[in-house]
């Protein structure tokens, strides 16, 4: 049996689920608003800008939770700074967390200078849309590397589980910004676009998933369970399956729930199950499952 369940559990709930849905959910969005600066047409600028404020208001709000689920949260400023050196910075290069620190706080200033202080078009404003994007790219996924690197079980069974995190906020990303665009002038090609990009990183997603659960080898058992129900029905049929097949039949999709609003459910969902799976885990219950 996996020595991962021998391991304690770090007890994360709620509001870390939320950080890394929030998280990946800005990362993806202000990535796909810098896709865009790049390589958009001027149409696109509606969505650009709300790409960029979703990344500012979700970089502001990952770090209140981070910050509150400190427990301490006056002591944030240590993860950044040393405390007995200051002002030397507290970097280091072979902590997920650190590196998540300092990668939250850089994305968070590019989406500032993005979405406040920046003159649309400009060389400047496309500089700082290069850097930024490769930090939303790096937030949207880091924290499945995050918790690969627990020694738990699940996180750390598999190595898939940081590009899965990423796909998941990619999606959820342009979920949320087709949701958004008709409110805010996006054009119909700019939600055209939004749709199919969707569309294919679902697709991404679910063989990522796939691969995910594959590469658990007899340790995939642990699924056989309420969370693996969840996962299944939550998650893949009502997050990505049935999304893919709105947007294979848009002419048959017009009422009902818009399948922005599913895809959103299912990211949130794919978090919720793999923190609490994994924080469920009991010693005798991993013993009892595994070991005959």
């Amino acid at each position: 049996m996996s020595d991962t369940f021998f391991t304690a559990a770090p007890h994360w709930r709620w509001l870390i689920i939320l950080y890394f849905f929030v998280g990946g959910l800005a990362g993806g969005a202000y990535f796909l608003g810098a896709v865009l600066e790049w390589f958009g047409r001027p149409d696109d600028r509606p969505v650009i800008r709300t790409a960029y404020r979703v990344g500012l208001w979700g970089a502001v709000v990952s770090g209140l939770l981070l910050t509150l689920d400190l427990g301490r949260p006056l002591r944030f400023w240590h993860m950044l700074f040393q405390s007995a050196n200051l002002p030397h910075v507290m970097f280091k290069a072979w902590s997920p967390i650190s590196f998540g620190a300092w990668a939250l706080l850089l994305f968070g200033g590019c989406a500032i200078l993005s979405a406040r202080l920046l003159r649309e078009g400009t060389a400047l404003a496309k500089l700082v849309a290069a850097v930024g994007g490769l930090l939303g790219f790096f937030v949207a996924g880091y924290t499945g590397v995050l918790l690969s690197v627990t020694n738990r079980p699940i996180w750390a069974d598999s190595p898939w589980l940081g590009a899965l995190f990423l796909a998941s906020g990619a999606s959820t990303a342009a979920a949320w910004l087709g949701l958004l665009g008709p409110k805010r002038g996006a054009a119909e090609s700019s939600l055209r676009w939004l749709s199919t990009f969707d569309a294919r990183v679902l697709v991404v997603e679910l063989l990522l998933l796939i691969v995910f659960v594959a590469s658990l080898g007899t340790l995939a058992r642990v699924w056989v369970s309420v969370w693996g129900a969840l996962l299944l029905v939550g998650v893949v049929g009502f997050g990505i399956v049935w999304p893919l097949v709105r947007h294979a039949r848009p002419a048959t999709g017009s009422a009902g729930l818009n399948p922005a609003v599913a895809v959103l459910i299912g990211g949130f969902l794919l978090r919720v199950v793999m923190l609490l799976a994994s924080e469920g885990i009991e010693l005798r219950r991993g013993v009892a499952g595994l070991v005959r």
